[in-house]
């Protein structure tokens, strides 16, 4: 999506002029960890959601939406992802979390999964994001057994790591942050530069949570 869509949907989230998107490709949902269905029309618990694998330009759109933060998500690297779930309660969406392998080479590539992008929707339940957390480890570990840890970068200067706290994730490492850009290193496949703008990436300090699968 160009940015200036992005862009576009930022200034309508603001004035509150875009509608609640439906849910018109959903996937089937597990029935699975004590997921439960309610009544009303706007869900007052996060155990009503169906948590879903979902489109990956789905949740792109959507967090374009949501994230406050980090909304423009349209690198290579990003659209390689893995996985992305959706959390649905009667055919509309309002959570999204996208998975891809570690951003860091120096991180094992095929028994780690790192969480890219969470994004909630402003009608949410509270405690929507760590519910999301607890499920989705279980998904991933039905779909991926060679996965053995899931990691996530808390951005210290806007969050305090509560929902990774809530989900009985671990502190893995701490990271001074600095530039995304390396104009000095070179892609191995095109020889081009790594150069990187900053804009949309947090590049301040960084904790490093970290869940492992199977405890």
């Amino acid at each position: 999506m160009p940015r200036i869509i992005y862009e576009l949907l930022r200034i309508m989230k603001v004035l509150n002029l875009y509608p609640n998107k439906g849910g018109d490709d959903v996937r089937v949902a597990y029935p699975l960890f004590n997921q439960v269905e309610g009544g009303g029309s706007i869900p007052t618990s996060p155990l009503q959601f169906q948590i879903a694998e979902m489109s990956i330009y789905k949740a792109r759109d959507l967090n374009a939406l949501w994230h406050s933060r980090l909304p423009i998500y349209d690198t290579g690297f990003c659209l390689n992802s893995l996985v992305s779930y959706g959390a649905l309660f009667q055919n509309k969406y309002y959570a999204i979390a996208i998975w891809t392998n570690p951003v860091a080479p120096n991180l094992p590539q095929h028994e780690w999964l790192e969480l890219r992008r969470m994004a909630i929707a402003f009608d949410a339940p509270r405690n929507t994001a760590s519910r999301m957390l607890s499920v989705i480890a279980k998904l991933i570990k039905l779909k991926f057994p060679q996965v053995e840890r899931l990691i996530s970068y808390q951005d210290e200067e806007v969050h305090k790591g509560t929902i990774y706290k809530a989900s009985n994730w671990i502190i893995g490492a701490h990271h001074r942050g600095g530039s995304w850009n390396r104009p000095n290193s070179r892609n191995k496949s095109t020889g081009l530069p790594r150069t990187r703008p900053d804009l949309n990436k947090a590049i301040g300090a960084k904790t490093r949570w970290e869940y492992l699968l199977g405890q």
